[in-house]
């Protein structure tokens, strides 16, 4: 029975994150990476490429973020929330893997995807804050499963949904990261691992308990340092290394072409790595980020602006933070090689500019990364509990304890098999959204446009229920 499973669960992931087609130049790819790049362009095209014409713009919505009310979380909080979840291990392993197989290219192709992530960014995140409900506590919520059921009425497929969030992020992510930090700590300072885990659930457990607001302060508080510290870190770093830069530089735009490589493969293993971790960096088409964006009270008051806030967790995160790690890999001469490397090739790269101590920040960094998307990830199932009317004390308390029992469980844990499912779960969810968000296109653009029109009428921008024509309905008196 349970080989069965398994068996299941490796033919669709074969299908979703396999060699499933076979594309020119790149080679055979996951079906999601087209299905990716499609959501990309199309979105880019249908909203004109705002990702270059408004990009001043998104940090401008920043201003007067911090505003917030007792029904939601402000949207700088929002933006943290957002980057809780998707700053952790990618930007530090999922970096050095894009090398260690595409070559020094492979950044070029992460910064492409990147922009094209961004529209979906906004796109996911618009739907996310215009079909938001409010839950018991009359706080707001929402995601896909909610703008999958009002706004194109399908129960079922919402339902779909939130069952695979509930089992990605909900529990397998975080049990995943939690081993993650587990290890690196008995790795470096040989801590045994159940000790490691009960620190873990019990610092999670006190966060959680609070709900979203009290992970969204503790979001607005550590995010920006730990971004900050990291970027200042990998700023010294180019600084002590600045005449290999232009030569950097040169390598990556010249990998990225195959003008410099002798074997015929490379070009296609650059871009097919550099999109894979891009895609699977910034999170952007998952259907994750929607659930941070609804929590928002959006200021100005239109579910456009929480958008460009989401736009904006993309470009931080791939362009900044993975540029960050880039950096440091070539600078220390890191390159393209036989097998992939992880977390070791970042953790020799940090050493050879630091010495003794780039160790140790590489294990501080990827404990504090992976322990902010363990808080995150709760927050994202929890949204999803509303779908099944158990945003209750009872519903929240089983919810929590399942949650902590998993991340013990996972700071011990051998995860091979519960990575697969958690990859199952993530594609889905993957496959799920895009599909809606596609689907909601003309809802997406109709409500951009007319945030577009009171802004260049030099308006503040502001949505009433009826304003422009979407599809299905959103939840009584929530605008």
């Amino acid at each position: 029975m349970i080989q069965d499973v398994h068996d299941i669960v490796s033919a669709i992931n074969n299908v979703l994150w396999g060699s499933a087609i076979e594309v020119p130049v790149i080679g055979a790819v996951p079906i999601l990476i087209p299905m990716l790049v499609f959501a990309g362009c199309w979105f880019s095209y249908k909203l004109g490429f705002l990702q270059f014409r408004h990009f001043f713009h998104m940090f401008s919505v920043m201003k007067g973020s911090t505003k917030s009310d007792k029904q939601g979380i402000s949207s700088f909080a929002a933006l943290c929330t957002s980057l809780s979840a998707r700053v952790g291990t990618g930007n530090l392993a999922g970096v050095a893997v894009a090398i260690s197989l595409g070559g020094a290219g492979a950044v070029f192709w992460m910064w492409m995807i990147a922009i094209l992530g961004m529209a979906t960014g906004f796109a996911e995140s618009v739907l996310g804050q215009l079909y938001k409900v409010r839950d018991d506590k009359g706080e707001f919520r929402g995601g896909p499963a909610y703008y999958i059921q009002q706004g194109l009425n399908k129960r079922w497929l919402a339902v779909a949904f939130s069952l695979c969030l509930f089992l990605g992020y909900g529990f397998i992510f975080s049990a995943v990261q939690a081993n993650t930090i587990t290890d690196a700590l008995a790795n470096a300072y040989q801590i045994d691992t159940f000790y490691s885990g009960l620190v873990i659930i019990i610092i999670a457990g006190a966060i959680v308990v609070g709900g979203l607001k009290r992970i969204a302060n503790f979001a607005e508080w550590i995010v920006p340092f730990m971004a900050a510290g990291y970027v200042l870190v990998a700023l010294g770093i180019t600084a002590m290394n600045i005449e290999h830069l232009p030569g950097v530089l040169w390598d990556i735009i010249s990998s990225a072409f195959g003008l410099q490589e002798a074997g015929s493969g490379a070009l296609g293993a650059a871009i097919k790595n550099g999109i894979q971790r891009g895609l699977y960096s910034n999170e952007a088409g998952s259907g994750s980020v929607p659930h941070a964006a609804a929590g928002a009270s959006p200021n100005p008051n239109h579910p456009v602006s929480q958008g460009y806030v989401q736009m904006l967790g993309v470009f931080v995160d791939t362009l900044i933070l993975c540029t960050c790690t880039a950096f440091i890999i070539l600078l220390a001469g890191g390159s393209q090689s036989e097998q992939m490397e992880g977390i070791r090739l970042t953790q020799s790269a940090m050493t050879s500019h630091l010495g003794s101590n780039g160790a140790d920040f590489v294990t501080a960094a990827i404990s504090l990364f992976a322990f902010t998307s363990v808080v995150a990830n709760y927050a994202y199932g929890e949204s999803n509990l509303h779908m099944f009317k158990l945003d209750n004390t009872l519903g929240r308390a089983v919810y929590t304890v399942g949650y902590l029992a998993m991340i013990l469980w996972g700071a011990q844990a051998s995860l091979p098999k519960v990575w697969a499912m958690a990859d199952m779960a993530l594609g889905m969810m993957t496959v799920i959204n895009i599909i809606a968000i596609v689907w909601m296109t003309p809802t997406i653009v109709s409500i951009s446009k007319h945030y577009f029109k009171m802004r260049d009428a030099g308006e503040e921008p502001e949505y009433s229920d009826g304003d422009c024509e979407i599809q299905g309905k959103t939840e009584k008196g929530i605008w």
